[in-house]
Protein backbone atom coordinates (compact mmCIF):
# COMPACT_ATOMS: atom_id res chain seq x y z
CA UNK A 1 0.00 0.00 0.00
CA UNK A 2 1.27 3.44 -0.83
CA UNK A 3 1.67 5.61 2.34
CA UNK A 4 0.92 8.86 0.55
CA UNK A 5 -2.46 7.52 -0.61
CA UNK A 6 -3.25 6.73 3.09
CA UNK A 7 -4.96 3.47 2.19
CA UNK A 8 -5.62 1.04 4.99
CA UNK A 9 -5.41 -2.72 4.72
CA UNK A 10 -7.38 -4.93 7.10
CA UNK A 11 -6.85 -8.65 7.46
CA UNK A 12 -9.75 -9.88 9.51
CA UNK A 13 -9.49 -12.93 11.72
CA UNK A 14 -12.25 -14.98 13.35
CA UNK A 15 -13.57 -13.43 16.47
CA UNK A 16 -15.08 -10.15 17.50
CA UNK A 17 -14.88 -7.35 14.99
CA UNK A 18 -14.61 -3.58 15.31
CA UNK A 19 -17.70 -2.01 13.87
CA UNK A 20 -19.12 1.41 13.55
CA UNK A 21 -17.63 4.28 15.53
CA UNK A 22 -15.12 2.05 17.34
CA UNK A 23 -13.53 0.96 14.08
CA UNK A 24 -13.39 4.48 12.74
CA UNK A 25 -11.91 5.86 16.01
CA UNK A 26 -9.25 3.15 16.06
CA UNK A 27 -8.26 3.94 12.49
CA UNK A 28 -8.16 7.68 13.05
CA UNK A 29 -6.21 7.32 16.26
CA UNK A 30 -3.59 5.16 14.55
CA UNK A 31 -3.10 7.25 11.43
CA UNK A 32 -3.30 10.63 13.13
CA UNK A 33 -1.12 9.97 16.17
CA UNK A 34 1.14 6.97 15.85
CA UNK A 35 1.87 6.18 12.21
CA UNK A 36 5.13 7.91 11.29
CA UNK A 37 5.58 9.28 7.81
CA UNK A 38 7.26 6.99 5.32
CA UNK A 39 6.16 3.69 6.95
CA UNK A 40 3.50 1.08 6.28
CA UNK A 41 1.47 -0.84 8.88
CA UNK A 42 -1.13 -3.64 8.82
CA UNK A 43 -3.73 -3.91 11.62
CA UNK A 44 -5.17 -7.23 12.78
CA UNK A 45 -8.34 -7.53 14.87
CA UNK A 46 -8.11 -10.42 17.29
CA UNK A 47 -10.43 -11.56 20.08
CA UNK A 48 -8.81 -9.49 22.83
CA UNK A 49 -6.40 -7.05 21.28
CA UNK A 50 -5.51 -5.04 18.22
CA UNK A 51 -2.29 -6.21 16.54
CA UNK A 52 -0.10 -3.93 14.51
CA UNK A 53 2.25 -5.41 11.96
CA UNK A 54 4.98 -2.96 11.06
CA UNK A 55 6.19 -2.68 7.54
CA UNK A 56 9.48 -1.31 6.29
CA UNK A 57 10.43 1.93 8.02
CA UNK A 58 12.65 3.35 10.75
CA UNK A 59 13.37 0.82 13.51
CA UNK A 60 13.04 3.30 16.39
CA UNK A 61 9.67 4.60 15.18
CA UNK A 62 8.32 1.07 14.82
CA UNK A 63 9.42 0.08 18.32
CA UNK A 64 7.95 3.21 19.86
CA UNK A 65 4.65 2.72 18.06
CA UNK A 66 4.48 -0.91 19.17
CA UNK A 67 4.96 0.04 22.84
CA UNK A 68 2.22 2.67 22.67
CA UNK A 69 -0.23 0.27 20.98
CA UNK A 70 0.45 -2.35 23.66
CA UNK A 71 -0.20 0.06 26.52
CA UNK A 72 -3.35 1.29 24.80
CA UNK A 73 -4.70 -2.22 24.35
CA UNK A 74 -4.14 -3.14 28.01
CA UNK A 75 -6.41 -0.36 29.25
CA UNK A 76 -10.04 -1.33 30.04
CA UNK A 77 -12.43 -0.47 27.22
CA UNK A 78 -15.24 1.96 28.19
CA UNK A 79 -18.84 0.90 27.79
CA UNK A 80 -22.00 2.87 27.30
CA UNK A 81 -22.18 6.47 26.11
CA UNK A 82 -18.62 7.10 27.10
CA UNK A 83 -17.46 4.64 24.43
CA UNK A 84 -18.74 6.84 21.60
CA UNK A 85 -17.32 10.08 23.06
CA UNK A 86 -14.37 11.60 21.31
CA UNK A 87 -11.22 11.30 23.45
CA UNK A 88 -9.95 14.56 24.79
CA UNK A 89 -6.46 15.51 23.74
CA UNK A 90 -4.01 15.36 26.63
CA UNK A 91 -2.24 18.63 27.45
CA UNK A 92 1.39 18.50 26.64
CA UNK A 93 3.58 18.85 29.76
CA UNK A 94 5.52 22.05 29.91
CA UNK A 95 9.28 21.68 29.72
CA UNK A 96 10.72 21.50 33.25
CA UNK A 97 13.90 23.52 33.35
CA UNK A 98 16.25 23.86 36.31
CA UNK A 99 14.39 25.92 39.01
CA UNK A 100 16.70 26.85 41.90
CA UNK A 101 13.78 27.78 44.19
CA UNK A 102 13.16 30.90 46.25
CA UNK A 103 15.70 29.85 48.89
CA UNK A 104 18.54 29.89 46.40
CA UNK A 105 17.47 33.20 44.88
CA UNK A 106 17.78 35.11 48.20
CA UNK A 107 21.12 36.93 48.44
CA UNK A 108 23.46 35.54 51.05
CA UNK A 109 23.57 38.78 53.04
CA UNK A 110 19.77 38.92 53.27
CA UNK A 111 19.53 35.26 54.24
CA UNK A 112 22.07 35.79 57.03
CA UNK A 113 20.01 38.70 58.39
CA UNK A 114 16.86 36.56 58.36
CA UNK A 115 18.67 33.80 60.20
CA UNK A 116 19.96 36.39 62.65
CA UNK A 117 16.40 37.39 63.62
CA UNK A 118 15.49 33.78 64.33
CA UNK A 119 18.68 33.22 66.28
CA UNK A 120 18.07 36.31 68.39
CA UNK A 121 14.62 34.99 69.33
CA UNK A 122 15.31 31.27 69.88
CA UNK A 123 19.07 30.83 69.85
CA UNK A 124 21.27 29.25 67.17
CA UNK A 125 20.59 25.64 68.17
CA UNK A 126 18.90 23.60 66.85
CA UNK A 127 17.69 25.96 64.10
CA UNK A 128 21.03 26.57 62.37
CA UNK A 129 21.86 22.88 62.38
CA UNK A 130 18.57 22.05 60.65
CA UNK A 131 18.77 24.97 58.21
CA UNK A 132 22.24 23.87 57.10
CA UNK A 133 20.77 20.63 55.74
CA UNK A 134 18.29 22.33 53.38
CA UNK A 135 20.66 23.17 50.54
CA UNK A 136 24.17 24.40 49.87
CA UNK A 137 23.09 28.04 49.88
CA UNK A 138 21.47 27.72 53.31
CA UNK A 139 24.44 25.74 54.56
CA UNK A 140 26.72 28.60 53.63
CA UNK A 141 24.48 31.11 55.42
CA UNK A 142 24.11 28.97 58.55
CA UNK A 143 27.89 28.52 58.72
CA UNK A 144 28.58 32.20 59.26
CA UNK A 145 30.34 32.57 62.67
CA UNK A 146 28.47 35.84 63.28
CA UNK A 147 25.30 33.79 63.92
CA UNK A 148 27.00 31.70 66.63
CA UNK A 149 27.73 34.43 69.17
CA UNK A 150 25.36 33.20 71.91
CA UNK A 151 25.13 29.45 72.58
CA UNK A 152 23.51 27.33 75.30
CA UNK A 153 24.73 23.74 75.64
CA UNK A 154 22.92 21.10 77.67
CA UNK A 155 23.26 17.31 77.40
CA UNK A 156 20.01 15.82 76.03
CA UNK A 157 19.88 13.02 78.62
CA UNK A 158 20.44 15.17 81.69
CA UNK A 159 18.58 13.88 84.72
CA UNK A 160 18.14 10.30 83.41
CA UNK A 161 20.78 8.58 85.48
CA UNK A 162 24.49 8.96 85.90
CA UNK A 163 25.49 6.59 83.09
CA UNK A 164 23.08 8.16 80.62
CA UNK A 165 24.25 11.68 81.47
CA UNK A 166 27.93 10.79 81.07
CA UNK A 167 27.26 9.11 77.72
CA UNK A 168 25.27 12.11 76.48
CA UNK A 169 28.00 14.51 77.56
CA UNK A 170 30.66 12.52 75.70
CA UNK A 171 28.51 12.42 72.56
CA UNK A 172 27.94 16.18 72.67
CA UNK A 173 31.61 16.76 73.39
CA UNK A 174 32.52 14.88 70.22
CA UNK A 175 30.31 17.27 68.25
CA UNK A 176 31.86 20.28 69.97
CA UNK A 177 35.32 19.18 68.88
CA UNK A 178 34.22 20.02 65.32
CA UNK A 179 31.87 22.92 66.13
CA UNK A 180 34.34 24.92 68.19
CA UNK A 181 36.96 25.54 65.45
CA UNK A 182 34.43 25.76 62.61
CA UNK A 183 31.52 27.73 64.10
CA UNK A 184 32.45 29.26 67.47
CA UNK A 185 35.33 31.50 66.43
CA UNK A 186 33.22 34.60 67.27
CA UNK A 187 31.43 33.12 70.31
CA UNK A 188 30.75 35.75 72.98
CA UNK A 189 28.23 34.23 75.40
CA UNK A 190 28.33 30.58 76.47
CA UNK A 191 25.95 28.83 78.89
CA UNK A 192 26.54 25.29 80.15
CA UNK A 193 23.61 23.59 81.93
CA UNK A 194 23.55 20.20 83.70
CA UNK A 195 27.14 19.21 82.89
CA UNK A 196 28.43 16.71 85.45
CA UNK A 197 31.77 15.31 84.30
CA UNK A 198 32.98 16.94 81.07
CA UNK A 199 33.10 20.61 82.07
CA UNK A 200 36.89 20.66 82.08
CA UNK A 201 37.05 19.30 78.51
CA UNK A 202 34.49 21.82 77.25
CA UNK A 203 36.30 24.74 78.88
CA UNK A 204 39.54 23.51 77.31
CA UNK A 205 37.97 23.73 73.85
CA UNK A 206 36.60 27.19 74.66
CA UNK A 207 40.06 28.30 75.74
CA UNK A 208 41.58 27.14 72.44
CA UNK A 209 38.98 28.28 69.90
CA UNK A 210 36.86 31.07 71.48
CA UNK A 211 39.16 34.04 72.14
CA UNK A 212 36.27 36.56 72.01
CA UNK A 213 34.32 35.06 74.92
CA UNK A 214 32.87 37.75 77.20
CA UNK A 215 30.23 35.89 79.27
CA UNK A 216 30.32 32.42 80.83
CA UNK A 217 27.46 30.82 82.78
CA UNK A 218 27.73 27.48 84.58
CA UNK A 219 24.34 26.37 85.88
CA UNK A 220 24.05 23.10 87.82
CA UNK A 221 27.54 22.04 86.74
CA UNK A 222 29.95 19.87 88.71
CA UNK A 223 33.68 19.16 88.63
CA UNK A 224 34.72 22.72 87.83
CA UNK A 225 38.43 22.75 88.57
CA UNK A 226 40.72 25.61 89.47
CA UNK A 227 43.01 24.99 86.49
CA UNK A 228 40.11 25.19 84.04
CA UNK A 229 38.99 28.62 85.28
CA UNK A 230 42.52 30.02 85.52
CA UNK A 231 43.50 28.90 82.02
CA UNK A 232 40.21 30.29 80.69
CA UNK A 233 40.91 33.67 82.29
CA UNK A 234 44.37 33.74 80.72
CA UNK A 235 43.23 32.73 77.23
CA UNK A 236 40.03 34.81 76.95
CA UNK A 237 41.18 38.38 77.49
CA UNK A 238 37.70 39.83 76.90
CA UNK A 239 35.94 37.66 79.51
CA UNK A 240 34.28 40.06 81.98
CA UNK A 241 31.11 38.28 83.21
CA UNK A 242 30.88 35.04 85.22
CA UNK A 243 27.70 33.33 86.47
CA UNK A 244 28.25 30.40 88.87
CA UNK A 245 24.80 30.19 90.44
CA UNK A 246 23.64 26.70 91.47
CA UNK A 247 26.97 25.10 90.50
CA UNK A 248 29.45 23.23 92.68
CA UNK A 249 32.63 25.29 92.42
CA UNK A 250 35.33 25.49 95.06
CA UNK A 251 35.93 28.91 96.53
CA UNK A 252 39.66 28.61 95.78
CA UNK A 253 38.85 28.24 92.08
CA UNK A 254 36.68 31.37 92.08
CA UNK A 255 39.23 33.38 94.07
CA UNK A 256 42.02 32.33 91.71
CA UNK A 257 39.90 33.30 88.72
CA UNK A 258 39.12 36.73 90.22
CA UNK A 259 42.77 37.35 90.97
CA UNK A 260 43.61 36.66 87.32
CA UNK A 261 40.66 38.37 85.60
CA UNK A 262 39.60 40.77 88.39
CA UNK A 263 40.76 44.04 86.80
CA UNK A 264 38.41 43.53 83.84
CA UNK A 265 35.47 41.88 85.64
CA UNK A 266 32.12 43.66 85.20
CA UNK A 267 29.43 41.17 86.34
CA UNK A 268 29.43 38.37 88.90
CA UNK A 269 26.61 36.02 89.99
CA UNK A 270 27.13 33.72 93.00
CA UNK A 271 25.12 31.32 95.15
CA UNK A 272 25.53 31.75 98.89
CA UNK A 273 27.25 28.90 100.70
CA UNK A 274 29.80 28.40 103.44
CA UNK A 275 32.53 29.30 100.92
CA UNK A 276 31.06 32.68 99.96
CA UNK A 277 32.99 34.46 102.71
CA UNK A 278 36.31 33.79 100.96
CA UNK A 279 34.99 35.14 97.66
CA UNK A 280 33.60 38.27 99.32
CA UNK A 281 36.97 38.72 100.99
CA UNK A 282 38.58 38.93 97.55
CA UNK A 283 36.00 41.50 96.45
CA UNK A 284 36.56 43.57 99.58
CA UNK A 285 40.28 43.53 98.80
CA UNK A 286 39.66 45.52 95.59
CA UNK A 287 40.45 42.65 93.22
CA UNK A 288 37.49 43.75 91.03
CA UNK A 289 37.56 47.56 91.08
CA UNK A 290 35.40 47.83 87.92
CA UNK A 291 32.64 45.45 89.02
CA UNK A 292 29.19 46.79 88.03
CA UNK A 293 26.78 43.92 88.83
CA UNK A 294 26.92 41.73 91.94
CA UNK A 295 24.17 39.22 92.66
CA UNK A 296 24.17 36.83 95.61
CA UNK A 297 21.24 34.47 96.16
CA UNK A 298 20.44 31.28 98.04
CA UNK A 299 20.49 27.88 96.38
CA UNK A 300 17.96 25.09 96.42
CA UNK A 301 19.28 23.94 99.80
CA UNK A 302 18.71 27.04 101.86
CA UNK A 303 21.55 28.06 104.17
CA UNK A 304 20.27 29.44 107.47
CA UNK A 305 23.66 30.80 108.52
CA UNK A 306 23.48 34.62 108.36
CA UNK A 307 25.98 36.39 106.14
CA UNK A 308 27.94 39.16 107.80
CA UNK A 309 28.31 41.88 105.16
CA UNK A 310 30.66 44.82 105.77
CA UNK A 311 28.84 47.54 103.85
CA UNK A 312 31.53 50.22 104.00
CA UNK A 313 34.28 47.80 102.92
CA UNK A 314 32.18 46.70 99.94
CA UNK A 315 31.71 50.32 98.93
CA UNK A 316 35.48 50.82 98.93
CA UNK A 317 36.25 47.55 97.13
CA UNK A 318 33.59 47.99 94.38
CA UNK A 319 33.15 51.75 93.91
CA UNK A 320 31.60 51.44 90.41
CA UNK A 321 28.81 49.07 91.42
CA UNK A 322 25.55 49.76 89.53
CA UNK A 323 23.42 46.74 90.50
CA UNK A 324 23.44 45.04 93.91
CA UNK A 325 21.12 42.10 94.54
CA UNK A 326 20.93 40.09 97.77
CA UNK A 327 18.02 37.79 96.94
CA UNK A 328 16.22 35.75 99.60
CA UNK A 329 19.32 35.97 101.73
CA UNK A 330 19.61 36.23 105.48
CA UNK A 331 22.41 38.70 106.08
CA UNK A 332 23.54 41.07 108.78
CA UNK A 333 25.44 44.32 108.26
CA UNK A 334 28.72 44.43 110.09
CA UNK A 335 28.48 46.98 112.92
CA UNK A 336 30.22 50.19 112.04
CA UNK A 337 30.98 51.17 115.64
CA UNK A 338 30.18 54.28 117.57
CA UNK A 339 31.07 57.53 115.89
CA UNK A 340 32.26 55.76 112.75
CA UNK A 341 31.99 57.80 109.59
CA UNK A 342 29.82 56.67 106.74
CA UNK A 343 31.45 54.95 103.81
CA UNK A 344 31.88 56.42 100.34
CA UNK A 345 28.59 54.91 99.23
CA UNK A 346 27.75 53.67 95.75
CA UNK A 347 27.60 56.82 93.60
CA UNK A 348 26.70 54.86 90.41
CA UNK A 349 24.16 52.51 91.96
CA UNK A 350 20.93 52.25 89.92
CA UNK A 351 19.32 49.09 91.30
CA UNK A 352 19.18 47.70 94.84
CA UNK A 353 17.27 44.47 95.45
CA UNK A 354 17.00 43.10 99.00
CA UNK A 355 13.88 40.98 98.42
CA UNK A 356 13.31 38.13 100.83
CA UNK A 357 10.52 35.66 101.58
CA UNK A 358 11.35 35.59 105.29
CA UNK A 359 11.92 38.20 107.94
CA UNK A 360 15.30 39.91 107.59
CA UNK A 361 17.28 42.48 109.51
CA UNK A 362 17.17 45.33 106.99
CA UNK A 363 16.18 48.51 108.82
CA UNK A 364 16.13 52.22 108.07
CA UNK A 365 19.67 52.56 109.38
CA UNK A 366 20.99 49.78 107.16
CA UNK A 367 19.25 51.24 104.14
CA UNK A 368 20.75 54.64 104.86
CA UNK A 369 24.24 53.17 105.09
CA UNK A 370 23.75 51.52 101.70
CA UNK A 371 22.14 54.40 99.79
CA UNK A 372 23.33 57.61 101.38
CA UNK A 373 25.55 58.28 98.36
CA UNK A 374 23.32 56.94 95.57
CA UNK A 375 21.41 59.81 93.95
CA UNK A 376 20.89 57.93 90.66
CA UNK A 377 18.89 55.01 92.07
CA UNK A 378 16.10 53.89 89.73
CA UNK A 379 14.89 50.57 91.20
CA UNK A 380 14.42 49.75 94.89
CA UNK A 381 13.10 46.29 95.76
CA UNK A 382 12.42 45.83 99.49
CA UNK A 383 9.85 43.05 99.37
CA UNK A 384 9.78 41.27 102.73
CA UNK A 385 11.66 44.05 104.51
CA UNK A 386 9.00 44.77 107.14
CA UNK A 387 11.30 46.94 109.27
CA UNK A 388 11.52 49.65 106.60
CA UNK A 389 9.17 52.60 107.21
CA UNK A 390 8.01 55.39 104.87
CA UNK A 391 9.90 57.91 106.99
CA UNK A 392 13.16 56.07 106.31
CA UNK A 393 12.48 56.02 102.58
CA UNK A 394 11.70 59.72 102.50
CA UNK A 395 15.22 60.58 103.67
CA UNK A 396 16.95 58.78 100.79
CA UNK A 397 18.88 61.03 98.38
CA UNK A 398 17.42 59.49 95.20
CA UNK A 399 14.85 61.80 93.63
CA UNK A 400 13.96 60.01 90.40
CA UNK A 401 12.96 56.55 91.56
CA UNK A 402 11.03 54.62 88.87
CA UNK A 403 10.26 51.29 90.57
CA UNK A 404 9.43 50.85 94.26
CA UNK A 405 8.50 47.42 95.62
CA UNK A 406 7.41 47.28 99.28
CA UNK A 407 5.18 44.21 99.14
CA UNK A 408 4.93 41.89 102.14
CA UNK A 409 4.15 38.26 101.39
CA UNK A 410 3.28 35.96 104.30
CA UNK A 411 4.86 38.08 107.05
CA UNK A 412 2.18 40.71 107.67
CA UNK A 413 0.21 38.56 110.13
CA UNK A 414 3.08 38.38 112.62
CA UNK A 415 4.18 42.01 112.60
CA UNK A 416 2.68 45.32 113.66
CA UNK A 417 2.53 47.25 110.38
CA UNK A 418 2.42 51.01 109.98
CA UNK A 419 -1.06 52.48 109.50
CA UNK A 420 0.08 55.81 108.08
CA UNK A 421 2.90 57.18 105.98
CA UNK A 422 2.20 56.08 102.43
CA UNK A 423 1.67 59.72 101.49
CA UNK A 424 5.37 60.37 102.09
CA UNK A 425 6.25 57.93 99.30
CA UNK A 426 3.94 59.19 96.58
CA UNK A 427 4.58 62.87 97.27
CA UNK A 428 8.32 62.29 96.84
CA UNK A 429 8.25 60.17 93.65
CA UNK A 430 4.80 60.58 92.04
CA UNK A 431 6.29 62.33 88.97
CA UNK A 432 8.76 59.48 88.15
CA UNK A 433 7.21 56.28 89.54
CA UNK A 434 6.30 53.73 86.89
CA UNK A 435 5.80 50.70 89.16
CA UNK A 436 4.50 50.76 92.75
CA UNK A 437 3.97 47.69 94.94
CA UNK A 438 2.26 48.14 98.31
CA UNK A 439 0.76 44.65 98.60
CA UNK A 440 0.24 43.41 102.16
CA UNK A 441 0.87 46.79 103.78
CA UNK A 442 -1.44 47.91 106.61
CA UNK A 443 -2.12 51.51 105.57
CA UNK A 444 -5.62 52.75 106.36
CA UNK A 445 -8.28 53.69 103.81
CA UNK A 446 -7.80 57.41 104.41
CA UNK A 447 -4.03 57.20 104.18
CA UNK A 448 -4.15 55.31 100.88
CA UNK A 449 -6.67 57.78 99.48
CA UNK A 450 -4.36 60.69 100.26
CA UNK A 451 -1.32 58.84 98.93
CA UNK A 452 -2.85 57.82 95.60
CA UNK A 453 -4.37 61.28 95.14
CA UNK A 454 -0.85 62.41 94.24
CA UNK A 455 -1.30 60.71 90.87
CA UNK A 456 -4.44 62.73 90.07
CA UNK A 457 -4.22 65.51 87.52
CA UNK A 458 -1.35 66.50 85.29
CA UNK A 459 2.04 67.78 86.34
CA UNK A 460 3.75 70.08 83.90
CA UNK A 461 1.21 69.27 81.23
CA UNK A 462 1.91 65.51 81.30
CA UNK A 463 0.05 62.61 82.86
CA UNK A 464 1.62 60.44 85.58
CA UNK A 465 3.99 57.75 84.33
CA UNK A 466 2.45 55.04 86.52
CA UNK A 467 1.87 51.82 84.53
CA UNK A 468 1.88 49.12 87.24
CA UNK A 469 0.13 49.27 90.64
CA UNK A 470 -0.05 46.36 93.08
CA UNK A 471 -2.48 46.89 95.98
CA UNK A 472 -3.08 43.25 96.82
CA UNK A 473 -4.41 42.75 100.36
CA UNK A 474 -4.67 46.47 101.18
CA UNK A 475 -7.66 48.53 102.40
CA UNK A 476 -8.00 50.62 99.24
CA UNK A 477 -11.53 51.77 98.39
CA UNK A 478 -13.46 51.80 95.12
CA UNK A 479 -13.50 55.59 94.83
CA UNK A 480 -9.72 55.74 95.25
CA UNK A 481 -9.16 53.13 92.54
CA UNK A 482 -11.52 54.93 90.16
CA UNK A 483 -9.60 58.17 90.63
CA UNK A 484 -6.26 56.49 89.98
CA UNK A 485 -7.43 54.76 86.78
CA UNK A 486 -8.96 57.97 85.44
CA UNK A 487 -5.78 59.95 86.12
CA UNK A 488 -3.29 57.38 84.77
CA UNK A 489 -4.11 56.54 81.12
CA UNK A 490 -0.98 54.42 80.83
CA UNK A 491 -1.92 52.01 83.64
CA UNK A 492 -1.50 48.47 82.25
CA UNK A 493 -1.39 46.33 85.40
CA UNK A 494 -3.60 46.60 88.47
CA UNK A 495 -3.73 43.99 91.24
CA UNK A 496 -6.76 44.21 93.54
CA UNK A 497 -6.76 40.69 94.92
CA UNK A 498 -7.95 40.26 98.53
CA UNK A 499 -8.87 43.95 98.86
CA UNK A 500 -11.57 43.77 101.53
CA UNK A 501 -13.11 47.18 100.82
CA UNK A 502 -13.95 46.49 97.16
CA UNK A 503 -17.16 44.95 95.76
CA UNK A 504 -17.29 41.27 95.04
CA UNK A 505 -16.29 40.20 91.57
CA UNK A 506 -13.66 42.93 91.21
CA UNK A 507 -11.00 41.53 93.53
CA UNK A 508 -8.57 40.23 90.93
CA UNK A 509 -5.60 41.23 88.82
CA UNK A 510 -6.16 43.26 85.64
CA UNK A 511 -3.65 43.06 82.79
CA UNK A 512 -3.81 45.27 79.76
CA UNK A 513 -5.53 48.54 78.99
CA UNK A 514 -8.88 46.95 78.13
CA UNK A 515 -9.18 45.04 81.41
CA UNK A 516 -8.19 48.10 83.45
CA UNK A 517 -10.83 50.22 81.68
CA UNK A 518 -13.41 47.50 82.23
CA UNK A 519 -12.60 47.62 85.94
CA UNK A 520 -13.19 51.38 85.92
CA UNK A 521 -16.59 50.93 84.30
CA UNK A 522 -17.62 48.34 86.86
CA UNK A 523 -16.47 50.52 89.74
CA UNK A 524 -18.39 53.52 88.47
CA UNK A 525 -21.61 51.54 88.02
CA UNK A 526 -21.47 49.45 91.21
CA UNK A 527 -23.89 50.43 94.01
CA UNK A 528 -21.17 50.56 96.65
CA UNK A 529 -19.12 53.14 94.77
CA UNK A 530 -22.21 55.28 94.13
CA UNK A 531 -23.07 55.34 97.81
Amino acid sequence: LAPDARRRSWRRTPGRRLTGARARSAEDWWWDRLAPSGSEYHLLQADSMLLVLPGPGPVRARARAHRRITRRAQRPQPSGPAATAKPRPRPRPEPQGPDPGWGDRIPLEVLVQIFGLLVAADGPMPFLGRAARVCRHWHEAASQPALWQTVTLSPPLAGRGVKGSVKAEKKLLASLEWLMPNRFSQLQKLTLIHWKSQVHAVLKLVREFCPRLTFLKLSDCHSVTTDALIMLAKACHQLHSLDLQHSMVESTAVVSFLEEAGPRMRKLWLTYSSQTTAILGALLGSCCPKLQVLELSTGLNRNNTPLLLPIEALQKGCPQLQVLRLLNLMWLPKPSGRGAALGPGFPNLEELCLASSTCNFVSNDVLSRLLHGSPNLRLLDLRGCARITPAGLRDLPCKELEQLHLGLYGVSDRLALAKEGSTLLTQKWHHTLRELDLSGQGFSEKDLEQALAAFSGTHGGTHPALCSLNLRGTRVTASTISSVISSCPGLLYLNLESCRCLPRGLKRAYRGLEEVQWCLEQLLTSPSSSS
